[in-house]
């Protein structure tokens, strides 16, 4: 069983695009999408810093499109989709609850009110490596953060304001590594209750349709039926925890044997070698890539 995962915002580094322009149709399919997505796709993937595509309003469109556009050039019919974060929306495009146009747009307008969102309080994310699991969410919840992302393999996200994870970083668990991420703000913490509003305003017109492959959400790692509830949990997301744990334990329960992470794979290709093992995995980082995912297919 496939399972095709698209992943979330910090996986993008400078120039990760540059060499697949050189795929037929690819720069022409992203320059139509930056027109949707409102920023210069081509541009943000090619030539811009770090800081550049660190900013939320760049960084969420760039992955959409990037993993949507890589999943074309692939050419694959997964028996799973699943996404992380931001990355669900190209999920749900990949399973035909969106258009890629529909979900580019609802990016658009998520990531610019999160941005907007975050610049109300300063806040931040801690991911937390190691530990016991259960001693890392009480020390989490004792000092007032968020577990915002439950990755699974030893891996949880801590969000609040700066003064709660510096006060969480002088009381580390016992056993764990805590290293600060370089994001804008406590994405899925209460911090973006401002932003889930302005994302279900921008979906009231959307009619999207029922997946046509499995989809699991992030909420809770479940499946799916309704394209209607998967655009209500899309929304609500936003300023709820992501249970990528509850994913993966739904993979495993299906009987996913390979993964295919779409362009810029790598964090849950390893997150899957430690939580999924056995499952032979493929990131997708350059066109070369692109062999061997196939050859995994086969």
């Amino acid at each position: 069983m496939l399972v095709l995962v698209a992943p979330g915002q910090g996986a993008q580094t400078p120039g990760f695009l540059t060499p697949w322009l050189e795929l037929p149709g690819l720069a022409d399919r992203l320059g139509s999408w930056s027109e949707v997505a409102g920023i210069d796709l081509v541009a943000y993937g090619t030539t811009a810093g770090a800081d550049e595509i660190r900013d939320t309003a760049v960084a969420q469109p760039l992955l959409v499109a990037a993993a949507l556009a890589a999943a074309e050039a692939l050419g694959a019919t997964p028996d799973l989709l699943a996404g992380h974060s931001v990355g669900e929306f190209a999920a749900a495009a990949l399973a035909g609850v969106l258009t890629p146009e529909q979900a580019l747009h609802l990016v658009r307008e998520r990531a610019q009110a999160m941005a907007k969102a975050a610049a109300v309080t300063e806040t931040g994310m801690t991911a937390v490596l190691g530990g016991v699991a259960e001693e890392v969410l009480a020390g989490i919840e004792k000092h007032g953060l968020t577990p915002a992302n439950i990755n699974g393999a030893g891996q949880i996200v801590a969000g609040g304001t700066l003064e709660q994870l510096a006060a969480f970083k002088d009381d580390a668990p016992a056993r764990a590594r805590l290293i600060p991420l370089s994001v804008a703000g406590a994405f899925h913490t209460h911090h973006m209750a401002p932003a889930v509003e302005s994302l279900r305003e921008a979906a009231w017109n959307v009619v999207p349709a029922d997946p046509g492959i499995t989809l699991l959400s992030n909420s809770d790692g479940q499946a799916v039926a309704t394209g209607a509830e998967f655009l209500q949990r899309l929304v609500n997301q936003v300023s709820s925890p992501v249970r990528w744990d509850a994913c993966m334990e739904t993979m495993a329960g299906l009987g996913v044997t390979k993964m295919i992470e779409l362009l810029p794979g790598g964090t849950l290709t390893g997150l899957a070698k430690r939580g999924l093992r056995g499952v032979q995995t493929v990131a997708l980082k350059t066109p070369d890539d692109l062999d061997a995912a196939r050859e995994l297919i086969k």
